[in-house]
């Protein structure tokens, strides 16, 4: 057991733990930030998926190690206070679930990929999002909800 001490969501947090306990698990236990889904616990669903320093990753198989020092970022930490993040606005615009498992990651892997690519094509969203699995077949409402963030985090300009 271990002090571990990052950022979540904003906020300097500090957690007692073994180091090789994965962040899931702290974050859901040990946090309340159950929107950060258990799905398959192998890094292949991305239910799981959240932004550390900026990049996303699976927290299903990312030790706690690996986040000292580090920005952890939640769905839960996406909005401002009570205003969605444009992506987050565009989801529920666009209905892009439907059983809402995946969402949460979707929402975290749509957030990096628009901040790595601010104007994709809708086949490099596609392509950008394979590696997070709907099982409800809500694909073309979530490709067409990041399209909608995009421009609208580009003031409205595709």
């Amino acid at each position: 057991m271990k002090p571990i001490a990052f950022t979540l969501n904003g906020v300097a947090k500090t957690v007692t733990t073994d180091e090789a306990r994965n962040l899931l698990w702290v974050l859901r236990d040990d946090f309340g930030m159950t929107g950060t889904k258990f799905g398959c616990g192998a890094s292949f669903c991305g239910a799981c998926t959240v932004l550390v320093d900026g990049k996303e990753v699976r927290s299903c198989m990312t030790p706690m190690r690996n986040v000292a020092g580090k920005k952890v970022v939640t769905v839960e930490g996406l909005a401002q206070g009570d205003t969605l993040s444009p992506v987050q606005e565009a989801f529920v615009e666009h209905v892009g679930y439907q059983c809402g498992y995946c969402t949460s990651g979707m929402v975290i892997g749509a957030t990096a990929l628009l901040a790595a690519n601010p104007r994709p094509t809708r086949e490099q969203i596609a392509q950008g999002m394979e590696r997070h699995l709907c099982r409800c077949a809500a694909h073309l409402r979530i490709v067409d909800a990041i399209e909608a963030a995009a421009t609208k985090m580009a003031g409205g300009k595709k």
